[in-house]
């Protein structure tokens, strides 16, 4: 049974999330605050993390670097902040997703559940379990990268977008097409400014320059997509 780790100040609002993560059968421990936040997750070591991140002291942000240093458990970002700047860094720092509220609780779990899938199954469609591009090296049942020997560490989402584009290299894809790949055709409220963070994010983990790219190109006005081979 996959454990959860709900962080959240306001008690009605923990108190909800737990319920119907309960009710979907997910074993839940909560905190009211960023201290308590970190001390449960390391003391409980959850499968995943749904937090706040307006909590006072030590708030979201803080507490998202702190399990990113430790972890690469998925993280879902509540959020009553309006400001596109707020989830945007929610994002480069490592969450997966994020739900702003008021949210339909039905909703957060169907958000939960399409993590996990990206998570525990197959990022593809293509059959495929291991397959290498330029120096890379994907396991898809362990949900890992090497390069030369060595583990590059993504969180799940980055994961799930780098395997997607390098297992299909030379198309393009639009941003709506890479945020269908990620939430299963449910984007409505999403940005695609989600996409160009994620896309950062994986950029910077590889080492890759967007202006003289080795992995990921930019197609201007359009989106994204994985080189076929190093040739210029």
């Amino acid at each position: 049974m996959k454990k959860f780790l709900v962080i959240e100040d306001d008690v009605k609002i923990c108190e909800l999330v737990r319920m119907y993560l309960e009710e979907a059968g997910f074993a839940t421990v909560t905190a009211l605050s960023g201290v308590d936040g970190v001390n449960l997750f390391d003391r409980e070591e959850p499968d995943f993390v749904i937090l706040d991140l307006g909590l006072p002291g030590m708030d979201g942000i803080d507490v998202a670097k702190y399990i990113r240093k430790k972890s690469n458990v998925p993280i879902l970002m509540l959020t009553a902040r309006s400001e596109e700047l707020d989830r945007v860094l929610g994002l480069e720092i490592g969450a997966d997703d994020y739900v702003t509220k008021p949210f339909n609780p039905r909703e957060l779990i169907a958000r939960v559940k399409a993590i996990l899938r990206r998570v525990d199954g197959t990022p593809n469609e293509n059959g495929l379990h291991r397959f290498d591009i330029l120096d890379l090296e994907f396991d898809l049942d362990r949900y890992t990268v090497r390069r030369e020997g060595e583990e590059i560490k993504f969180s799940s989402t980055e994961y799930r977008l780098l395997s997607y584009m390098a297992s299909r290299p030379g198309r393009v894809f639009s941003r709506a097409q890479l945020l269908d790949s990620l939430h299963d055709d449910d984007t409505e409220g999403v940005l695609d400014r989600t996409i160009d963070v994620h896309v950062k994010n994986i950029r910077r983990k590889l080492g890759d320059d967007s202006k003289s790219p080795r992995y990921i190109e930019s197609v201007f006005g359009i989106g994204y997509r994985f080189r076929e081979s190093d040739e210029i």
